[in-house]
C-alpha cells in the first residue's frame, strides 16, 4: 500500500520531483488564471510611462522590453529546465546549435585556445575546427575518452573544454568529473552537449561542469515538431558573457516553440524511461542477430566505457549505433527495407529514426576524420521511439536479412 507518510511538499520548486517540476515548474499565470501555460506572441511590451521605458532599459524596474531579449512563454521555459538541470540559470536558443554557438563564442576571444573531443555532431566540429580559427581561437581536437589527452594539451591560453558524452554517433563517453576538474585546476570553462543523455540521465553540472547546451530540438520537443535549444550556467557567466551575447546577436527561441517545448517537458521523464526500455530491448536483439557485426549502446555491459556509464548516467538512454556486414550498400538496403523505423538526421522523436551518419551527419568531416572515429560505412545511428519494442525488432530482423540477401 502506498503512503505518504512523514513526506513534506514544499512550495519551493527546487525541492520537488523531476516529474512534478516539469508539469509546474516555472509556470506564469495572467489575470484570467489559465491551466496551460499562456502564448505570448508578442514583439514589444508596453511602458506605462517614458519613465517605466528608461528603467526598464537600465536594469531598475523588472520587466520585458523587447521578445529578442526575454518573453514570458520563453521565460517559463527556461525557469522550467534550469530546475531540472539545477542551474543557476537558463537562456533558450532558436536552436541547438545556436546553443553550442553561444555556449562557447559568448566567452572565448582572438588569442584563446579551446580543447575538444574529436567524437561530436559534425556540426560541433565546424564550429571547433573551422569558425574559431575564423576569429584568432586555436583549437586542439583529442581523444576525449583519456584523461592524459586532456591534461597534454592543455596552453597557458587554455579558456574552454568542450565534449558531447555520449558522443554522436559512437557514443564515446568523457568522464566529465575528471574533466572538470582537471579545467578548474587550470581556470578553464567546461562546456559540455548533454544532448544524447538528457538532463533526465545524466546532469553534467552535478559532476563539475559550467556551462551545459541542448539541443531543444531532439528529446526535449521529442514529437519532431519545432527547433530550439538552451545554455544552462551560472549568474556569473550569464551576466559576464552570454546575456549581452544573446541579446545582441539574437539566437532567441520564439514564444511559440518555447510553448510547444514547454508541452514536451511534462512528458519528458516517461518518455526517456519507455524509449530507454525499448533501446535496451533493441540492443540485446540486436547483437543477437547474424550479419550486425558490432552493437553499441550505453546500457550494455560490453560498453567499452561501462564503468563510466555507471559513474555518471542513471540509465542506458534511447539511442543506439551498430555496424552490418556489407558496408554502405548494406546499410542502404536496410533502411529502404525498412516498414516502421523511419529514415532521418533526427533524433530524439517518439518515432523510431535511423540515419547512416557516413553519408548524413558526419558527411562533411571527411573519410580520415571519420576513419579516426570508428564511424565506418557499416554504421547506423538508431534513435529508439515509443512504438512495441518487438514490432521494432521484427522491422530490424526484417530488413537485416534483406541486406545480407
Amino acid at each position: 500500500m502506498a503512503t505518504t507518510k512523514n513526506r513534506t511538499i514544499s512550495a519551493d520548486p527546487a525541492s520537488w520531483s523531476p516529474e512534478t517540476q516539469l508539469v509546474h515548474g516555472g509556470t506564469l499565470r495572467s489575470g484570467f488564471g489559465e491551466t496551460s501555460e499562456a502564448l505570448f506572441l508578442t514583439q514589444g511590451f508596453v511602458y506605462a510611462s517614458a519613465e517605466q521605458a528608461e528603467a526598464r532599459f537600465k536594469n531598475e524596474d523588472p520587466g520585458f522590453q523587447y521578445s529578442r531579449f526575454g518573453n514570458p512563454t520563453v521565460a517559463m521555459f527556461e525557469e522550467r529546465i534550469r530546475l531540472l538541470e539545477g542551474a543557476e540559470v537558463a537562456r533558450a536558443t532558436a536552436t541547438g546549435m545556436a546553443a553550442v554557438t553561444a555556449g562557447l563564442l559568448s566567452f572565448l576571444k582572438a588569442g584563446d585556445h579551446i580543447v575538444a573531443a574529436r567524437a561530436m555532431f559534425g556540426s560541433c566540429r565546424y564550429i571547433v575546427e573551422t569558425l574559431c580559427p575564423r576569429f584568432g581561437i586555436a583549437m586542439t581536437l583529442i581523444d576525449g575518452r583519456d584523461i592524459e589527452n586532456w591534461k597534454a594539451a592543455v596552453r597557458p591560453n587554455t579558456k574552454a573544454f568542450f565534449f558531447e558524452t555520449p558522443a554522436n554517433p559512437t557514443l564515446d563517453l568523457v568522464d566529465i568529473a575528471a574533466v572538470s576538474a582537471l579545467a578548474k585546476e587550470h581556470g578553464i570553462t567546461t562546456v559540455v552537449d548533454n544532448v544524447f543523455a538528457t538532463p533526465m540521465l545524466q546532469r553534467p553540472l552535478a559532476h563539475g561542469a559550467d556551462v551545459v547546451v541542448y539541443s531543444a530540438t531532439k528529446h526535449i520537443d521529442g514529437q519532431g515538431r519545432c527547433l530550439g535549444g538552451a545554455v544552462l550556467c551560472t549568474e556569473k557567466f550569464l551576466a559576464d558573457y552570454l546575456q549581452d551575447f544573446i541579446r545582441q546577436t539574437g539566437p532567441s527561441l520564439s514564444p511559440f516553440n518555447a510553448w510547444v517545448m514547454l508541452k514536451g517537458l511534462e512528458t519528458l521523464p516517461i518518455r526517456v524511461k519507455a524509449q530507454s526500455a525499448n533501446a535496451a530491448f533493441l540492443a540485446d536483439g540486436l547483437a543477437a542477430l547474424k550479419g550486425v557485426t558490432r552493437v553499441i549502446y550505453c546500457g550494455r555491459p560490453d560498453h567499452p566505457q561501462a564503468t563510466i556509464v555507471k559513474k555518471q548516467m542513471t540509465g542506458g538512454g534511447q539511442m543506439i549505433a551498430f555496424e552490418v556486414e556489407g558496408g554502405k550498400e548494406a546499410a542502404f538496403r536496410l533502411q529502404n527495407t525498412l516498414k516502421i523505423i523511419k529514415i532521418s538526421n533526427n533524433l530524439g522523436d517518439a518515432k523510431s529514426i535511423i540515419t547512416h551518419p557516413a553519408t548524413t551527419t558526419h558527411y562533411r568531416i571527411g573519410p580520415e576524420a571519420r576513419a579516426e572515429l570508428g564511424i565506418t560505412d557499416g554504421m547506423l545511428r538508431l534513435s529508439v521511439g515509443l512504438e512495441n519494442e518487438r514490432d521494432l525488432l521484427a522491422d530490424l530482423e526484417a530488413a537485416i536479412t534483406t541486406a545480407r540477401a
